[in-house]
């Protein structure tokens, strides 16, 4: 793998890895060969944005779309807006997103794409501008049966409204080019909130399936980093189920209840507001919360929780190393899920692998993004039948599909492990181990049958 681009090669090595620890290429050979196809997206484009700032200077970004794997369908997979993506950052995304589409058991492939814009400090008509600009170049790759994009890290509904009509103008066409789309033309309900209650609501399932009681998340103190969407609905998920929230953070620093209560919902709305505002976390203590918060800058919540037992990174990538893994479970953690995408470093995760065998009262469970945050694709995946159905589902009706999928999600990666894995009778499941598994295995047999490999 080529050593530039390490996020990419961190992300197939932990695919590669699961795979050659556990007995598939064993008892199937024949995989090796779609492994190594794996290695390499499809396609990637790469081009130029051109846009005009508020003073009339022309400003130029780069944009990307990598199309990773179309096996089970259409590419599938957010636009990031960020400084730091580039290449390899948009290859380890594509990668995950083809396996988490892959385990939604939807029929989408995998891309991921963006700009090295930074939304940040940029005004409205700045923002609107950039947006048109980049969809007027990424239109000419992207369609309802081709590649469907969506909302992702500096990219809300309301960009994606603007670029929405942006494809429409270049194209003339109407239809679910993107998802993440407002309520009024076309977006699902639930979207925002997917990927974070369905992070909790497979934590939930894992709390069960450990337990020998009727254990659950009742009571249960969680640590979650980040303060975008995911983490805001984790949080508002978990407390509705009677859990504590001691901390949310951003790129700036950590905010950590001082009261035994933890975060409320009226916390999570005021920090929703904030963000909503693209400022930093640390106003909610110039807004006379003070008495209430410890804002600790440049700090992230791993090592400042003293009694902790759940554990959900979702701001970024290698967000949690492996001193602050130690830390965690020094405190207590026993569950980990990812909320962003390989937001643990690979030593981290290791770590945790290694106590799935200790004593019932002591021992760590890991959950990988692609199986615990797979609640943002699988809504995505439902906006899309629902376009293509003319059709706006209640939520009630999106809830229940979403919970559906991530549970289909979660015994996936179990069934995987049992059948994959040496497992020894005292051990938990590998997720991280199962999850690759049997994402890999239902995109080999289908490129498979389509004459990818032989």
């Amino acid at each position: 793998m080529a050593s530039f681009e390490p996020e990419f090669d961190q992300a197939y090595n932990d695919l590669a890895s699961s795979l050659k620890s556990s007995t598939v290429l064993k008892y199937h050979p024949e995989y090796r060969n779609p492994l190594r196809v794996f290695a390499i997206p499809e396609r990637v484009i790469q081009f130029r944005v051109i846009w005009e700032d508020d003073n009339n200077c022309v400003q130029v970004n780069y944009g990307y779309r990598v199309q990773f794997n179309s096996a089970l369908g259409p590419y599938k997979g957010g636009l990031r807006f960020h400084p730091s993506v580039n290449l390899s950052v948009l290859k380890f995304l594509s990668l995950e997103q083809t396996l988490k589409n892959a385990l939604t058991g939807l029929n989408l492939g995998g891309a991921k794409g963006g700009s090295d814009f930074d939304p940040k400090g940029k005004s409205d008509h700045e923002l609107r501008r950039f947006c048109v600009s980049f969809m007027r170049e990424l239109s000419k790759y992207i369609g309802a049966d081709t590649d469907v994009p969506a909302g992702d890290m500096g990219c809300t509904r309301r960009e994606v409204g603007w670029m929405f009509g942006a494809f429409k103008a270049a194209t003339t066409r109407w239809e679910g080019c993107i998802t993440n789309k407002g309520d009024a033309f076309g977006g699902s309900l639930m979207k925002l909130e997917a990927t974070g209650f369905g992070l909790v609501h497979y934590v939930s399932l894992m709390i069960e399936y450990a337990s020998s009681t009727t254990e659950s998340m009742l009571g249960k103190k969680v640590a979650i980093s980040g303060s975008g969407n995911v983490a805001q609905y984790a949080a508002i998920k978990a407390i509705n189920l009677g859990a504590v929230v001691l901390t949310l953070s951003d790129s700036k620093g950590l905010l950590k209840a001082v009261s035994d209560e933890g975060f409320t919902k009226d916390d999570v709305a005021l920090i929703a507001s904030i963000k909503g505002k693209r400022l930093p976390l640390s106003n909610i203590m110039a807004m006379g919360q003070g008495q209430r918060f410890e804002y600790l800058e440049g700090e992230r919540p791993w090592k400042h929780v003293k009694e902790v037992d759940i554990a959900l990174p979702s701001a970024t990538q290698n967000e949690m190393s492996k001193d602050e893994a130690e830390a965690l479970m020094s405190a207590g953690c026993r569950f980990i899920a990812e909320g962003s995408n390989m937001g643990c470093a690979q030593d981290a995760i290791q770590l945790f692998e290694s106590r799935r065998a200790d004593d019932p009262n002591e021992r760590v469970w890991f959950a990988p993004g692609k199986g615990a945050n797979i609640g943002g694709s699988a809504v995505s995946g439902l906006e899309m039948v629902q376009n293509s159905q003319r059709l706006t589902w209640p939520a009630a009706q999106v809830e229940a599909e979403l919970y559906r999928i991530v549970e289909s999600c979660f015994h996936s990666g179990i069934e995987a492990a049992k059948t994959y894995t040496d497992m020894r009778a005292e051990e938990l499941p590998s997720l991280f181990v199962g999850s690759n598994i049997a994402g890999f295995v239902k995109l080999a047999d289908a490129m498979h049958a389509q004459g990818d490999w032989w």
